[in-house]
């Protein structure tokens, strides 16, 4: 990328809302930040380029952006893409011509979760134990939301590269005997039970419904949000013991990641879902789950884990990306 950061719309765009921001300040990681950002419902939107259209008129109608840089859930392949959990489709080269900027470019959404982390200071992050980790060595990512995203960052000789990779699709693992007769009724549901089926918003409805259908309940038709309500106010034994399962099973998912990458500079957790369970999952077993693989637990004790609170972290990381000349 060669536009000055002034002239760059940047766009963190997930399945269920899009987040939209021009670059503000001097060009690169250095000075340059996410300005206002205008958030749309992808279903508010036929297409991205409509919703594109809407956020240049709101942010910058005094001033066009010359190119737009995007961060998408879901695979990025030579300049196209579509959601994972959503219908846009994305082509880069159309999009350009379409809202007559001089180019388009597309990154997978966690990469560009994954180019923030340096970025982010200590009032972005909350603790969820661990060490102090290894100065300069690999991190790691990964967080729930509507999906699953998962992704690393390798630092090396002052540059940084991210995985653009689809982990929240590997299979889930039980760690115990109740948890497997938990997958085992979800595999007669949904046949593949991969970590996103079950660590997403909903994924958390799932739990609960499969703990409720366990214990010989009918289970209610509830959000995910409803399900999080009556958790955080212990006002139902399932949805509490689905964000209990749920928090479990992040952490062993996140301890997977971590030994898979050797991202001993850290497990960052973002994505929607954390933020708003924060003091839940401080004191729920993910800590515990993250840390238990058996030999390895003194390797994974020394790594830190942390909640991203920021709001936008993957427009943050798409302002690192251009700094590298990248997209």
């Amino acid at each position: 990328m060669s536009a000055t950061a002034d002239r760059l719309l940047l766009a963190d765009i997930g399945g269920t809302y899009a987040r939209f921001a021009l670059a503000q300040g001097a060009q690169g990681a250095q000075g340059a930040q996410p300005g206002p950002v205008a958030r749309f419902a992808v279903a508010d939107h036929d297409t991205p380029a409509s919703a594109l259209r809407a956020a240049i008129d709101e942010l910058a109608s005094d001033r066009r952006p010359r190119q737009a840089a995007l961060a998408v859930a879901g695979p990025v392949t030579a300049g196209r893409a579509a959601l994972t959990n959503g219908d846009w489709q994305f082509d880069a080269e159309r999009l350009a011509a379409e809202l007559e900027l001089d180019a388009v470019h597309l990154t997978n959404d966690f990469s560009a979760v994954a180019h923030a982390l340096p970025h982010l200071g200590p009032e972005d992050l909350v603790s969820l134990g661990g060490g102090e980790g290894v100065p300069g060595a690999m991190l790691a990512v990964l967080g729930p939301g509507t999906g699953l995203g998962v992704s690393g960052l390798l630092r090396s000789e002052g540059r940084q590269l991210a995985i653009a990779g689809e982990g929240g699709h590997v299979t889930l693992a039980a760690a115990d005997a109740e948890e497997a007769a938990l997958l085992e009724r979800l595999r007669g549901r949904f046949g593949h039970v991969s970590a996103e089926r079950l660590l997403s918003g909903s994924g958390l409805v799932a739990l609960y419904e499969a703990l409720a259908e366990a214990d010989g309940r009918a289970s209610e038709r509830l959000t995910p949000a409803e399900v999080t309500e009556r958790a955080l106010a212990e006002s139902d034994p399932h949805c509490h013991g689905a964000l209990s399962r749920f928090c479990a099973l992040l952490g062993g998912v996140a301890g997977d990641l971590a030994l898979t990458l050797g991202a001993r500079g850290g497990l960052f957790v973002a994505g929607g879902i954390a933020p708003r369970i924060l003091p839940f999952l401080q004191a729920s077993d993910f800590r515990q789950r993250f840390e238990d693989k058996g030999r390895f637990r003194a390797y994974l004790e020394a790594i830190p884990s942390l909640v991203i609170t920021h709001k936008s972290p993957a427009l943050v990381g798409l302002i690192a990306v251009a700094a590298q000349g990248g997209a």
